[in-house]
């Protein structure tokens, strides 16, 4: 102990013992253990109480009152009002207080007396001693001071507190300005300070984003103070607000002055998150997401850190803190497992969702809103090359989407037209061939009826439906007909749906196939019966109006026709076809729907065509065998003659008159008709011919036409075919027609004598008649094939009504007999007729008779030398001569 302080305690003794002598600390207390005692000081009115108990378990309990409270008139009360000044130091050295904050004079006077903070009368032990929180703030009562309270550090730890307010500012006596170099809590050295306690937060030294903070020299930047605050410190997790990070990052002058090297474009990039769903507050006051629950707190730093919580790998388990199902799915889904694996082209989180202006999907603003999405996924599965190379589908397949009637609805602001995630999910995004995908055949009908409920119900009890649902997957689901992202609606003639697509792209897919049909017992050949009826051959050929697979059996309802609720049922039928031919009654139900002709099954028509194909054979074979050989007989006679130079002019220069200009015009109304029938007869059967295509691209309404020429022409033929039986049996030259047109048995011996000259066997070819065994054939095979190909076509033209009286099987029978007519009616003018009056050697390029209406001299005694022998006999019998119309004229006989 040094001299002085021996003095210091001499003179309290001594002064202590001479008060002691005049006032006892019990006369003190007297009075001032009133709890009512006051005093004025200064214009206020303070306490003056002393609370006896405490005031003797204080370290001052063995002191006078009058050994620090000198200098007044103890017997005058009120005592003196200006007492002498209370000196601690007396007895208690500094502890270095000159130098602290509290030291620094305002007026001479001290800024801070002892006896402030240190209640002279409750004075504990100094080991005992702690300046709590209430003490401080009677100075320091600012807000940000008040937040002390409600920190962490406020907190008690087995009845201490977490820290005091010397934990950080240092021993109270020398507590120094933060700004004074040697303050604990200076700029300089508060992170040290901060590191005592929370020696984890080293971290925070390492990380690129606020390291440059953090070393720089600028008094004016805090550090672990600057995001927790001094006082208001609270638990770790929301320790940093949102706000507190935006004062730096939205701060242009932060990113120029204190974070040199970026660009403060950022801002704007920053700025978005103050507009996110993460910054709007919940029901408990608090943002939804503060910046630190996405890039950590110490460990904040740049997405580009792949260990960092903002990386793109780490970005499931940081969103999963809040999003825990959206993570699990993810994580569980092809782009989750193709980012774990490290493939660059996987999304992450901020991929789709966007970064800080994330939104609810429902704002339309969000990258994943309905409207927005498809941007999204085309920007990787169309754009992307990498991720091409991984997937299946081709950017062609998946860009069709946007021309799909979904994609088009969307696109137009529908809000419930299906976009990518209802279809394949948001998050559990799996392949198609995964069996747990909401895009595999399995899953397809349960995702399609999240829309499409009603129709659903109606697939889930079809034939389909229930097949599907006993494990039958090879049955069609929804995508099976109607196609996956490029869906049309049946209105778009490119659509599967579509009328003209129905049967061809859809049905025939399955039912013409040959191992479906064997595995699953179903009938073969219906789609070949259907495209074989005038059903399917209108469709095919374009008409959207006749009946495909849909308009009978049904379209999501399809039922087998044992179902009494089928629409192809027996009891249905007259109510199903009635949709097209009104009036249908149960008679359209009897008859075999789809015509396979075998000799087992529907025989009539099998009997037809066997009969009419074995006539077609031989009757058209034998007219071609027969025109060979007369053409290789005339042929041979016309080179003798040149080579051997005896063509000559051996007959006359007269024409003889062959056809009648009633005769003349008949014959055209027939063959403009039946050409026209011909062609537009085949064009319904065979619409898919080289020749039949271009009148189909060409034509609007192509089957309508062809229907409305063909019946035209039937109607031409019948008209010119009714006219002519008049013509034969009323007018004088039909009767002689007729009449010279009736068979007779030397037409089989002038067919022989052909016959035998074309082989070699004669010398001499008969001499024919006006009507040879040539045309009487063709002329009564036209009656014939005229009377059948109009009694049927009448029967066809008027099908519904037949249908009604009659059976299905009649108007088939008569189908198949005009089909197969035509056929053998066709063949045989172009094989018989054509040749004789075109190709024929005789009268090659072309016989014009049916033109001019006459023959020549030469023309007769080749073709027909009997008739010509007649004519002239006949003329010298009389006296006459021929004139150019073959008339018998006087004027000519003697020539």
């Amino acid at each position: 102990m040094t001299a002085t302080t021996i003095f210091k305690f001499f003179f309290i003794f001594f002064f202590s013992f001479c008060a002691a002598s005049s006032q006892t600390n019990k006369e003190c207390l007297d009075c001032h253990k009133e709890k009512d005692m006051t005093m004025e000081k200064n214009g206020k009115t303070i306490s003056i109480f002393i609370d006896e108990k405490l005031s003797s378990a204080s370290k001052h309990a063995d002191m006078s009152c009058v050994d620090c409270h000198s200098g007044y008139d103890p017997g005058n009360i009120p005592h003196n009002q200006k007492p002498e000044k209370i000196d601690c130091l007396t007895c208690h050295e500094s502890g270095g207080m000159e130098k602290s904050a509290h030291s620094k004079t305002v007026n001479k006077k001290r800024d801070v007396e002892c006896y402030e903070c240190h209640n002279p009368h409750y004075t504990k032990e100094a080991k005992k001693l702690y300046v709590d929180y209430e003490t401080c703030l009677k100075c320091h009562n600012e807000s940000d001071f008040q937040g002390y309270k409600k920190s962490l550090h406020y907190s008690l730890i087995n009845g201490k507190r977490n820290a005091g307010c010397s934990s950080c500012h240092g021993v109270i006596h020398q507590t120094l300005s933060r700004f004074n170099i040697s303050s604990t809590v200076h700029k300089s050295k508060a992170m040290r300070l901060c590191l005592k306690c929370h020696s984890e937060s080293k971290l925070v030294q390492t990380n690129q984003m606020h390291k440059s903070v953090f070393a720089s020299s600028d008094l004016s930047v805090k550090t672990c103070e600057n995001c927790h605050g001094p006082h208001n410190v609270t638990m770790a997790n929301r320790s940093t607000s949102s706000d507190k990070c935006l004062k730096c990052h939205l701060s242009e002058d932060w990113y120029k002055n204190k974070y040199k090297g970026n660009n403060p474009s950022i801002i704007s990039f920053i700025e978005k998150n103050v507009h996110s769903v993460h910054f709007r507050i919940d029901p408990d006051g608090k943002a939804v997401a503060s910046c630190v629950d996405c890039h950590g707190d110490h460990t904040s730093d740049t997405k580009l850190d792949p260990k960092l919580a903002a990386s793109r790998n780490k970005q499931p388990e940081t969103c999963g803190k809040c999003h825990p199902n959206e993570r699990s799915d993810f994580e569980s889904s092809d782009h989750g497992k193709a980012l774990k694996e490290g493939f660059k082209g996987a999304p992450s989180c901020s991929d789709c969702h966007g970064e800080h202006g994330i939104e609810l999907i429902t704002d339309s603003r969000s990258p994943v809103s309905r409207k927005e999405q498809l941007k999204v996924c085309l920007n990787c599965h169309v754009n992307n090359p990498e991720v091409q190379s991984r997937v299946t589908p081709t950017a062609k397949f998946i860009e069709s989407y946007e021309m799909s009637s979904h994609g088009i609805a969307s696109q137009k602001g529908n809000s419930k037209s299906a976009v990518c995630s209802d279809c394949h999910g948001g998050h559990k995004v799996l392949k198609g061939s995964n069996s747990q995908s909401s895009v595999n055949i399995r899953q397809i009908p349960a995702t399609c009826s999240k829309c499409h409920t009603k129709i659903h119900d109606e697939y889930a009890n079809s034939i389909h439906g229930t097949a599907f649902e006993k494990g039958n997957f090879q049955s069609p689901v929804c995508t099976s007909c109607h196609g996956e992202h490029e869906i049309l609606p049946s209105s778009d003639p490119r659509s599967f749906s579509a009328p003209a697509n129905v049967s061809s792209k859809i049905c025939e897919s399955c039912h013409n196939s040959v191992s479906l049909n064997s595995k699953f017992g179903m009938a073969s050949g219906t789609i070949r019966s259907y495209k074989d009826s005038y059903h399917g051959l209108a469709t095919t050929a374009g008409d959207t109006k006749a009946a495909n697979c849909a308009s009978c059996h049904g379209v999501h309802d399809i039922k087998p026709s044992s179902d009494p609720k089928s629409a192809i049922h027996k009891d249905n039928l007259p109510s199903t076809c009635g949709k097209c031919h009104p009036g249908a009654n149960e008679n359209f139900a009897k008859g075999s729907v789809h015509i396979n002709v075998s000799e087992e099954k529907d025989g009539i028509l099998y009997f037809i065509s066997s009969t009419y194909i074995i006539m077609i054979i031989v009757i058209v074979g034998g007219m071609f065998v027969h025109n060979t050989f007369d053409f290789l007989k005339k042929s041979k006679l016309k080179f003798e003659k040149r080579r051997y130079q005896t063509l000559e002019h051996r007959h006359g220069t007269g024409l003889y008159l062959r056809m009648s200009v009633q005769e003349r015009i008949q014959h055209a109304s027939l063959m403009i008709s039946f050409i026209v029938l011909v062609i537009t007869g085949f064009m319904l059967k065979y619409p898919n011919a080289w020749w039949v295509v271009p009148f189909r691209n060409t034509i609007p309404e192509f089957v309508e036409v062809r229907g409305i020429l063909h019946r035209i022409a039937a109607v031409v033929m019948v008209a010119a075919s009714l006219y002519h039986l008049y013509y034969i049996f009323f007018v004088k030259r039909g009767k002689e027609l007729l009449r010279d047109l009736l068979p007779k048995i030397k037409d089989v011996h002038d067919a022989l004598g052909v016959v035998k000259y074309n082989f070699g066997f004669a010398k001499v070819k008969p001499k024919l008649d006006r009507f040879s065994y040539i045309e009487k054939a063709e002329y009564w095979a036209l009656v014939w094939g005229t009377v059948v190909m109009s009694v049927t076509g009448v029967i066809l033209w008027f099908n519904s009504y037949f249908l009604g009286i009659t059976s299905k099987l009649f108007t088939d029978v008569s189908l198949y007999i005009h089909y197969y007519e035509a056929w053998l009616a066709a063949l045989s003018i172009l094989v018989w007729h054509i040749y004789f009056v075109i190709f024929n050697p005789d009268v090659y390029p072309m016989n014009l008779a049916w033109l001019r209406g006459t023959l020549t001299e030469e023309e007769m005694a080749d073709e027909h030398p009997l008739e010509l022998e007649r004519i002239k006999k006949r003329a010298e019998e009389n006296g006459l001569g021929i004139d150019i119309a073959g008339n018998e004229n006087k004027t000519d006989a003697g020539k």
